[in-house]
This record gives C-alpha cells, structure tokens and sequence, in this order.
C-alpha cells in the first residue's frame, strides 16, 4: 500500500477585503485631486491584470505640493507642540492597525508578495513606526542631539516598490514627529497602500498640506527632489539613481539620506546550527521574493560544512510554494513586475555563461503572472557577476572560505555595505565579525530582524544616513 501523499488545500484570503477601487488620485493639501500627468494602470504580478487606474502628478502638480506643505509647516506643523504632533501620529498608527487586513490584501495584489507577509510583517511594522515615532515628539530635546532641536521644513520622499506602505512609514512618521511635512512619491508600479494612507492621514484630521502624497514615474522623484522649495530629501531605491540625486543637490543645502542597493553576505562557520542556519539563509533571500535591499544574496560557507549545509539547503527550498499571493500557503509570491523579471533572468543567465553551478527549485510555477523559481548558485568565484550585482529576486550564490579572514575579506569585497549576517556558537566571534565588516545593520544567528527602535542604513554604494531608532531622527532635524 502506497504512502499517501499530504498536501496542502488552497487557503486563499478574500480581494473583496482590499476594498480595491477603479480609479485613485493623488493627495495634495488634504484634498484628492486629479493630476495633470498621464493617467497609469497598476498591475497585479500574481495574474497580470490591471487592478486600478492610478491619477499621476506633472511637474506643475510638484510645485502646488510643495507649496501646500510649506503652508502647513510655517502655519500649522512646524510651531505645533510636539503633544499635539504625537496625537496626530499615533492615531494614524491606531488606523493602520484597524485597517490591516484590508491594507494588507492590497499590498499584495499590487505588489506580488504573499499575504503571510505582508499581514505578518509590512503592516505591523508599518503602525510600529507611527507609534514609536509618536512617543518621539515630544521628547526630541531629550534625543542627545542638542537642548532645541528644530525641525527643517518640508521633505521630499521617494520610495521603492518593494515594501510600498512599509517605506512609506519609514520616510513620513519621523518627519512628522520632529515637525517636518512631507511630500512623498510612491513607487510607479505600487501606489495603492500609500494612497490608502492618505485617506488614513485625512481620517486621522492631519491639517491639510502635512502629507502630500503624488504617484508617478521617475520624472516626477526627480522634480521633487530637485524642487527649491524642498528642505529635506530622503530617497530609497537603486544605487543608480541614488547617485544622480546626489550629484543634482551637491551645494544646494538640501539634507539628504540614501538608503540603495545591498549585495549583504550572509556567512555561515563550520560550528553553527545548520538547521537554523537554513531557516535563515531562506529568509534572508526569498522572503519577499528577494526583492529586499539588504537580503542576504552571498552566502559564504565554510569549507568544512559546505556540501552538508548545501544538501540541507537544497531539501528545504524545495518544500517552498511558489504561487497565488492571496493564498496564505504561499512562501514565494510574484515578482513585481515584468521588467524585473527580465532583468532577473538575465543575471541567472550570465551565472550559468561563466561556469557557476545551478540549482533551481523543482517546483510547479503558475501559467500566469511573473513568477521566478527560487536558485542556487554553487561554485560562484567573486569576479562572477551574479556575485557582484544586485540581482534583486529569489537568487542565492554560495561562496566557501576556510579561514574567519578570508571570509571578512569576500564579505567585504563588494562597492555595498548594507547588511551582513552570521552564523556560529562562539559570541567571541560574532564580536570579532561585526567589527570587520563593512556593513550598516550586521545580525547575528538570524537575519531580516527590523525594528522601529534600531537604525537602519548603509555605507558605500549602499548609502548613507539612518532610519529608525533615536539616531534616525537627526536627518529630519537642523542640529
């Protein structure tokens, strides 16, 4: 008699739940209104069909947001005690919360991840940094950042596709809190949570012109970024354009923060927990489809556990399930759009032209949507491009080093400086480690662990600047 063979029901979470609409504006001076750019229609990754049409900013529409948030922030904002600011704050985080599982079904249709994590992570942490950033306001003499730290006037923010309303938190709730306003452009490809935000920030009462919120292509990041009336500019997204926004405002006084591509290694000893080491490395590259800046893309093993940890990692990626993001079995949701997968695709393909070994999981992929299978590459050398780049998708390379030197010097040679883990027993080591590597957040025995109350940020082509945590307020105040 044949063993029977269990598999999991399909669980799907409601769309109704998204309260999806046909057509969304933009959000300038507490009103929604249309923009005077070309309308866009956002697509779903999962099945390739268009959810909404999205109303986009011009150029003119730049200018009238800027100007309305200036006219909070001398009027209104600005002089408000920092009490007030924090009610404000904390009542927005109070709506997230309320309206989670509606946000996180939109999150996923829009984006492409799976429900689990956008419900599990992207949304809770999202009203975590509404609410840590309240407890702020009213404390920022107490920050050790001087007696009367003052605020700078109105930010421009622009943020990336990958953790569209996550971003969105990061860049807005300490703003607000040291008394700035803001005016934000969300990813071209998935502008619907942050636009739901906006009706958020207009439920909460937030005085009209605190919150601008303008979706667009790169043309309309890049008028905002470049606006005179713009204080303050933070901007998350490709080590490209982060180093044209920085030629474009060198000697303009604007403060800036970059926070850009990661190649983080992610290097495990010969005496760490394998198992648990597996869980990690699975997390840190195919959690959000790899779509993480600071996802741990190297792997560097030593000699010595090699072919057993690789073994182990093999088997385990194979029980992933790749598929429908609304269904809560899902581990590997849709790539988020189709360009990425092109580019995806092309850096696998340059892995297997210069002799790297593959792997890819034998699992069953959708005939619809884009998908990409989760990889490993072995046998990578540190001159292979899929070792150099940033692929940005569900593509691990394993890299092997016999000496703790060796590996500080592969996990240190790449322009990035983002991320890091390892893996082992000794706490001797682990210190030794953080202390050579070239990285901005480093995690020991874990990876992807975030939260509101720690900086984040890079170093070299990563980036520069901090968010979170008490030293993340500095770049949102004139000390």
């Amino acid at each position: 008699m044949s063993t029977p063979t269990w598999e999991y029901a399909p669980a799907p979470e409601s769309r109704d739940i998204a309260n999806l609409k046909a057509d969304y504006r933009m959000f300038v001076d507490g009103k929604f209104v249309e923009g005077a750019g070309e309308p866009l229609k956002t697509i779903n990754p999962g099945t390739e069909e268009v959810l909404a049409e999205v109303s986009t900013a011009a150029p003119s529409d730049v200018d009238t947001a800027v100007q309305a948030a200036r006219r909070a922030y001398e009027r209104v904002w600005g002089k408000m005690p920092g009490a007030e600011r924090a009610k404000y704050i904390y009542r927005i985080a109070r709506m997230i919360q309320e309206r989670a599982r509606e946000l996180a079904v939109l999150e996923s249709l829009d984006n492409g991840k799976p429900i689990k994590e956008s419900r599990d992570v992207d949304i809770p942490l999202a009203a975590a940094h509404f609410f840590y950033h309240a407890g702020w306001a009213d404390k920022l003499g107490y920050a050790g950042l001087g007696p009367d730290p003052r605020p700078l006037g109105v930010a421009g923010q622009v943020i990336p596709w990958n953790f569209p309303l996550l971003m969105a938190a990061w860049k807005i709730a300490p703003a607000l809190a040291c008394g700035n306003t803001v005016v934000l452009k969300p990813a071209e490809t998935t502008p619907l949570t942050a636009l739901v935000l906006a009706e958020i920030v207009a439920q909460a009462d937030l005085p009209p012109g605190v919150v601008n919120i303008l979706p667009g292509a790169g043309d309309v990041g890049a008028e905002l970024v470049n606006h005179a009336g713009v204080n303050k500019v933070a901007f998350t997204g490709s080590t490209e354009v982060g180093k044209l926004i920085q030629r474009s405002l060198a000697g303009s006084g604007k403060k800036l923060t970059l926070e850009l591509g990661g190649k983080a290694a992610n290097v495990v000893f010969e005496d760490a927990p394998l198992d648990q080491a597996v869980e990690g490395i699975v997390n840190g590259i195919f959690f959000n489809q790899g779509h993480v800046c600071c996802a741990g893309s190297r792997l560097l093993v030593q000699e010595s556990v090699a072919d057993e940890l690789l073994d182990k990692l093999h088997t385990r990626v194979s029980t992933l399930r790749i598929g429908d993001p609304l269904d809560k079995n899902t581990d590997v949701g849709a790539i988020n759009s189709k360009e990425q997968l092109t580019k995806i695709r092309e850096l696998v393909s340059s892995g297997e032209e210069e002799g790297a070994s593959r792997w890819t999981s034998p699992c069953p992929l959708p005939d619809k949507g884009f998908f990409f299978a989760p990889t490993v590459f072995a046998g990578v050398s540190q001159a292979m491009r899929i070792a150099r780049e940033e692929i940005f998708g569900p593509v691990l390379s394993v890299l092997t080093f016999r000496t703790p030197d060796e590996a500080v010097a592969k996990a240190n040679n790449t322009p990035y400086g983002l991320s890091a883990g390892i893996w082992t027993d000794k706490g001797s080591r682990i210190l030794w480690m953080a202390q050579r590597l070239r990285a901005g957040v480093v995690w020991a025995n874990t990876f992807n662990r975030f939260d509101p109350t720690a900086p984040f940020g890079g170093y070299q082509e990563s980036g520069f600047g901090r968010e979170g945590g008490r030293t993340g307020l500095e770049a949102y105040l004139d000390v």
